[in-house]
């Protein structure tokens, strides 16, 4: 039961966030930047709950963003079905106890997914090579991302360990050994 709530909580959430991406953040862009809240909230999911749920989240959730928002159908399902499958490895890795190792993932995760959809907008679409104007965009993007992550980790942290308890349980000390 509870993990059936911790999924509607997730499942809001990302309404939630397709309304602040879609129609708040609109307003305030960085030269016409804007963070990308979903890069964020899957990692977030596949750090605190197991791979296969963020990789789940990650390409359903995707998928929803390409029918949705663009022309290119599948290329964020599979740049957040990446992101979701390594937050688990960066778990394994790294602590989620300190803001500094979370912003080290979120850079991670924020530059690994973009480069993802640009290589696949290359490959499918044949768009022109821009790696100038890539990385600009690229430094603004993980750059607002991380000053979101500062904002809102207290949250993401107490709402996480919830979430971790419930679907890997109190395991602390078999997961390194």
């Amino acid at each position: 039961m509870k993990k059936l709530t911790i999924n509607l909580l997730l499942i809001l959430t990302a309404f939630i966030l397709y309304f602040l991406q879609a129609n708040f953040f609109n307003w305030f862009t960085i030269s016409k930047v804007m963070p990308n809240l979903f890069v964020i909230f899957i990692l977030f999911i596949g750090l605190f709950s197991n791979r296969i749920t963020g990789v789940i989240y990650g390409v359903v959730i995707g998928g929803i963003l390409d029918l949705v928002i663009g022309t290119q159908i599948g290329i964020n399902a599979v740049g957040l079905g990446v992101i979701g499958f390594l937050a688990a490895t960066f778990d394994k890795n790294f602590s989620k106890d300190s803001r500094a190792t979370m912003m080290f993932m979120i850079l991670g995760a924020t530059l690994i997914f973009e480069v993802i959809v640009y290589i696949l907008n290359y490959m499918v679409f044949s768009t022109n090579i821009e790696i100038v104007n890539f990385i600009r965009i690229l430094a603004i993007e993980i750059i607002y991302n991380l000053i979101l992550v500062i904002i809102l980790y207290p949250l993401m942290q107490k709402f996480g360990y919830s979430i971790e308890n419930e679907y890997k349980g109190n395991k602390i000390l078999t997961r390194y050994f």
